[in-house]
């Protein structure tokens, strides 16, 4: 089963058979021909589509109340449950927020704090021998393996910077932008050098833009995750 393509190439028969398993939980071709008021054949051909594309998945289950072939029984992959209304974003900010109040803006340092750790251990064992470039060249997959919208520039003053177009945490951090220094002590430690946002999503700007300051190198092992500061401080 191949990896599902974009939702909007989704005909409107295909969208409302996954709107009917959804609501179903699985559901099988009949089910779903007598639901939409079509052919039996016709939602047997969507269907074996919709699972060739990796939309659904195919479960087959004896009932023992039912005499002759076990039927076959379809429900959504995770691929699909995704193309369905979610709140993490909200979710997100009131974990925060519910953090902050409960042990105040200290509890909402630590988890960052936290975070930051796990982060630096999961990246760390695979910068091992490289030196400042290389390792910026790796973290252009920071956020998702392979990403391409981090990219590593060097500007006409010469420092070198990671830029980022695609931020996967923007509705949270636009809300609450604590959460971008998470990235940016990361940065500091795996680069072992100072490393500063200059330019932010939430400024307009299109883009975070993560600076370098080779000249500002760190201790790794002693440094401790901090917030960045507000704009303008």
């Amino acid at each position: 089963m191949s990896e599902a393509p974009p939702a909007a190439g989704l005909s409107p028969m295909r969208k409302a058979i996954l709107g009917i398993v959804k609501r179903g939980g699985s559901a099988a071709v009949g089910e779903l021909a007598a639901e939409l008021a079509v052919s039996y054949e016709a939602v047997r051909q969507q269907v074996r589509q919709l699972h060739r594309e990796g939309w659904i998945e195919r479960r087959v289950a004896r009932d023992v109340s039912r005499v002759g072939r076990p039927e076959a029984r379809y429900r959504l992959t995770p691929a699909a449950d995704h193309l369905f209304p979610k709140h993490y974003d909200a979710l997100s900010v009131e974990l925060l927020d519910a953090v902050g109040e409960r042990f105040g803006q200290g509890g909402v340092r630590a988890i960052l704090a936290d975070l930051t750790d796990a982060r630096v251990r999961e990246w760390e064992p695979r910068l091992q021998g490289m030196d400042l470039e290389e390792r910026l060249a790796a973290l252009q997959g920071i956020y998702l393996d392979g990403d391409p919208f981090v990219s590593v520039e060097r500007g006409a003053d010469g420092a070198l910077r990671l830029v980022e177009r695609n931020c996967p945490f923007l509705s949270v951090a636009e809300k609450r932008p604590a959460l971008c220094s998470i990235t940016v002590s990361a940065l500091t430690r795996l680069l072992r050098r100072r490393v500063v946002r200059e330019r932010t999503f939430q400024a307009g700007d299109g883009c975070c833009a993560f600076r370098v300051l080779d000249q500002k190198p760190v201790d790794a092992d002693r440094y401790r995750f901090e917030l960045e500061p507000a704009p303008g401080a």
